[in-house]
């Protein structure tokens, strides 16, 4: 039997993953990508949702991390404008915690830090006059605000996945690797499939499998190497609250201990409250918030709302665990936040290069440099590509995705325009793809709620290795929100008759 030959093998297909793999597929590499579950199925779909510079980073003198997120803000925006847009921040100000100037002097240096274009600068807020001001205490009568981005990560890192199959990747989901042993200067791994044992070749080996990364560690074979990551896994969790009366915009809320919680708005009709830094220690597969975490993010929020949050609001909850570069902090909130590339190579075996840490928000900047730390033992990469080129769907004119939904509802008047503006938030330029033929509502097959048809389910199926419905009502849309729990049983028989399963 023939054994299938690569430049690059990646294990993990979270952003890190198909960032990496997108990247060197785009330099001219042959590349395959295994992923064990769903992409995305882990750390990059429980993430707050933000693309941003990490303004309590200032605070622990991260600066080379928040020039870099800052700047990658307008890189990101200008590569997915579908799925990242800018939002406001409003941080009400409490004396006790932090003095005014500090504040200040940690916004003045967010906005300069790196270049802005598309991105806001910060400013004071009024509460008493600003609508910001309205879900918060009487008493909260000052603040200031400032701009990030909101990002689907879980859609980032599709549309990553679609970047490296484009330009010829391999990528295979609900695959496992087995083990990875160096022999005759390449990699030789053995794959665990839904169709059986799977072998393949490659030239260097990238183990970016997140929380996963020590177990993919012990799965390889490199001569004497006694490496092993210096991983710390810390626990991040949320919780989601029916939309807090007047919270349009984001909220940036100082706590006691330390650290901040955010309020996020999700969609049009739900708040997430976020995150916590817990030291975990478990299989990252069963990851759950826990009840002090849920007791601690009500406490955080309600300390500064107007009416109070009870927890038999929650609608969702969900948790993912940040396998973080070990620095022996004492304080899982004060673990970096920065990404580190542990590359071994040389000694006549192939190269291994983990990675380790990372933000969403720097994912692109981590690919480039793991692939130019690898290129010198791959001969006939190509240079860096991805700073300007658009992530699918992303190639909207001037970036205005207004414009692009207005003219998605002039071309395609049958249909709402309202549920032309969600597709196309999904899908960007591709929307039109998704549609095919369709001339109106009927053509699409049955509404299985939310917005979502058959016809969307099936181009998931097809184009984005959806196999379950969970992969399509909680990662590659968020529908399964919006549906109770009798419509959501109805809506997961039907998407999983559509993907054969």
């Amino acid at each position: 039997m023939t054994v299938e030959e690569f430049d690059l093998f990646v294990v993990g297909g979270g952003i890190n993953g198909c960032g990496i793999a997108a990247d060197a597929a785009g330099r001219g590499l042959a590349v395959m990508l295994a992923e064990q579950s769903d992409l995305a199925s882990g750390t990059s779909s429980a993430s707050s949702k933000l693309i941003h510079g990490g303004l309590r980073y200032l605070e622990l003198y991260e600066f080379r991390l928040v020039r870099e997120a800052l700047a990658e803000r307008e890189v990101l925006l200008a590569k997915a404008p579908h799925i990242v847009w800018p939002l406001r921040f409003v941080m009400p100000h409490v004396a006790s915690l932090r003095p005014r100037w500090m504040i200040r002097a940690g916004l003045f240096l967010y906005d300069h830090l790196a270049r802005r274009q598309r991105i806001p600068g910060s400013s004071s807020v009024d509460l008493r006059a600003d609508p910001a001001g309205r879900p918060l205490r009487a008493d909260l009568g000052h603040g200031f605000a400032y701009w990030d981005c909101w990002v689907d990560d879980a859609r980032l890192v599709v549309l990553n996945a679609r970047a490296a199959v484009d330009r010829g990747a391999q990528i295979a989901t609900r695959t496992k690797v087995v083990s990875a042993r160096a022999a005759d200067g390449t990699w030789e791994i053995q794959l665990s499939t839904e169709k059986g044992v799977r072998s393949v070749r490659a030239r260097a080996l990238v183990n970016a499998a997140g929380p996963w990364v020590g177990a993919v560690a012990h799965a390889i074979t490199r001569g004497n190497s006694g490496q092993r990551p210096h991983v710390r896994l810390v626990k991040g969790s949320h919780i989601v609250v029916p939309r807090i009366p007047g919270a349009e915009d984001a909220y940036l809320l100082q706590n006691a201990d330390g650290r901040v919680v955010f309020l996020l708005p999700l969609g049009h009709r739900y708040t997430i409250v976020g995150t916590t830094d817990v030291p975990f220690d478990g299989d990252p597969a069963k990851v759950a918030i826990d009840a002090a975490e849920e007791t601690y993010l009500l406490a955080a929020a309600n300390g500064f709302l107007a009416k109070p949050l009870e927890a038999s609001a929650i609608v969702w909850r969900y948790a993912g665990v940040r396998p973080l570069y070990d620095d022996a902090s004492d304080n899982p909130s004060a673990v970096t936040r920065d990404y580190r590339l542990e590359l071994e190579a040389g000694g006549g075996l192939p190269p291994l290069l983990t990675v380790l840490g990372g933000k969403v928000t720097t994912y692109r900047r981590l690919a480039e440099e793991a692939m130019d730390r690898l290129t010198p033992h791959l001969p006939g990469a190509g240079p860096a590509w991805t700073e300007r080129a658009s992530l699918p769907g992303g190639d909207i004119a001037h970036g205005d995705f207004a414009a692009f939904a207005a003219d998605l509802a002039r071309r395609h008047p049958r249909f709402d325009a309202a549920w032309l503006a969600q597709l196309g938030r999904r899908h960007g330029s591709l929307t039109d793809t998704v549609l095919g033929d369709a001339r109106g509502p009927a053509d699409l097959g049955a509404d299985l709620g939310a917005g979502l048809t058959e016809r969307e389910v099936a181009y998931m199926r097809d184009h984005e290795w959806a196999r379950t419905a969970d992969d399509v009502l909680w990662r590659r849309t968020k529908a399964g929100l919006d549906l109770d729990p009798s419509q959501r049983a109805v809506a997961e028989a039907a998407i999983s008759r559509i993907l054969g399963r």
